[in-house]
């Protein structure tokens, strides 16, 4: 069913609501950028995760992504640890309801956009558009994370269209960077990060009026998106829902008629599977060529290739994928779907290469999913496996096909710059004692 499509929705658009953020005090820690993270999914383990965690001893990603014997245990150590730091000063929560106007800013990279409250709506609405499927265990994870701290610990990345104009929530957000902001830091990717609060009943208002008429697309964070819908459904059928907070969800929504997002690929690691049976195992369903390295020299040979293909590597060399049998594509790939769909790189990477050709299960033991295209090769390499590097969706491909209703293939892209966890926080005020 196709979905609205223009920025006046029926239903009643987007609802953004202000909270009292939970956010660090800076006389309690080294200094904002150490305590802060990227997204959960974003961490490359374990390294990354060891230098998010010595980085600072109230580093974000102990909540995040806490270490136990096991899941519960974790779960547990996050929500105790958030109870601590607040309980202790380190974690203190802002006087008024606010909604927060962000700014992420590297070199000529420039985004704003608008933290707060989202209320949740039925799928079925269209108001917010998914594009991927999900993983069920990652969203039972997030879930039961979720549920022992009482918090949305990080913001999912929400995408609008804006009219263009200096009106509405972007005038707002105009104004709001003319004063001083809330907190100001630079993060060891080069980004720089401010935040300011809009408490004004009036400027509330004009924004709220603006978001209205809009509907978003999920950028970054479908998991956590599906893990609100969870825990709203929950709460639902059960005791009643203290202050609606379990009807809202943590987001960052921005404009990306003012402030275009950057789309990347997400890259796959096939720990179990060398790339020497990767290629054994082809026998005729894609055509193999070997392209020079280094990894960038690679990558540039990917995007020049037309129709469906992939580099896979791990063993020191460079194996472009491409030119697929048109009988296994006939034979693996679903034929309901619009033939936008069909022709995505990752619905051919899981219906034909990874699901019939490679038969690897569909398990997150069996398939990792890293942003970095380097990064994703030295895992392989250190794990004797197999990476397989992709390239990025287009944003206007994305949206179209997520307003037929149309989901992609679980983490088919990766919109940026992703908003930096840690700086602002939404928990429940009078959550349980651990």
């Amino acid at each position: 069913m196709l979905r609205s499509t223009g920025p006046e929705h029926p239903s009643g658009g987007l609802r953004l609501a202000p909270f009292r953020g939970l956010r660090y005090a800076p006389d309690r820690v080294g200094s904002l950028a150490a305590v802060t993270s990227p997204p959960y999914d974003v961490v490359v383990r374990p390294d990354g995760l060891h230098h998010l965690q010595t980085a600072d001893p109230y580093n974000i990603v102990r909540l995040i992504l806490p270490e136990a014997a096991d899941p519960a245990a974790r779960h547990r150590q996050a929500a105790d640890t958030l109870r601590r730091w607040e309980s202790e000063g380190v974690l203190t929560r802002d006087p008024r309801p606010a909604l927060y106007v962000y700014e992420q800013r590297r070199g000529d990279a420039l985004q704003r956009g608008l933290i707060g409250a989202l209320r949740l709506t039925p799928p079925d609405e269209g108001v917010v558009l998914p594009h991927e499927d999900v993983i069920p265990e990652v969203v039972e994870d997030r879930a039961a994370l979720m549920r022992e701290t009482a918090a949305n610990l990080e913001p999912l990345l929400l995408s609008y269209r804006g009219d263009g104009t200096t009106t509405g929530a972007a005038a707002v957000i105009e104004r709001a960077i003319a004063r001083p902001p809330l907190l100001a830091t630079t993060t060891e990717d080069g980004f720089s990060h401010r935040l300011w609060a809009l408490t004004d009943p009036d400027e509330l208002a004009e924004t709220g009026g603006d978001l209205s008429r809009r509907q978003a697309l999920i950028a970054d964070g479908h998991h956590r998106w599906a893990t609100y819908l969870r825990l709203r459904a929950e709460r639902t059928a059960g005791p009643a829902d203290r202050d609606g907070f379990w009807d809202h969800g943590l987001v960052l929504l921005v404009d990306t008629v003012r402030y275009p997002l950057r789309v990347q690929a997400i890259h796959r690691v096939l720990p179990r599977l060398p790339v020497a049976d990767a290629l054994a195992r082809l026998e005729g369903a894609f055509r193999v060529r070997t392209v020079d390295g280094p990894l960038p020299r690679a990558l540039r040979a990917l995007d020049a290739t037309p129709g469906n293909a992939f580099l896979l590597t791990g063993d020191g060399s460079f194996h472009l994928l491409h030119d697929p049998d048109p009988a296994l594509l006939s034979r693996t790939v679903r034929s309901d779907r619009p033939e936008e769909w069909r022709r995505l790189d990752a619905t051919v990477l899981h219906s034909a290469l990874l699901a019939d050709v490679w038969r690897i299960p569909d398990l997150p033991s069996e398939i990792g999913y890293l942003h970095d295209a380097a990064a994703a090769v030295g895992q392989a390499e250190r794990l004797g496996g197999s990476a397989v590097l992709m390239r990025a969706v287009a944003e206007d491909t994305v949206r179209h096909l997520a307003r037929r209703g149309v989901t992609m293939p679980r983490k088919s892209t990766s919109f940026g710059p992703k908003p930096a966890t840690g700086l602002v926080l939404r928990a429940l005020e009078d959550a349980p004692e651990g």
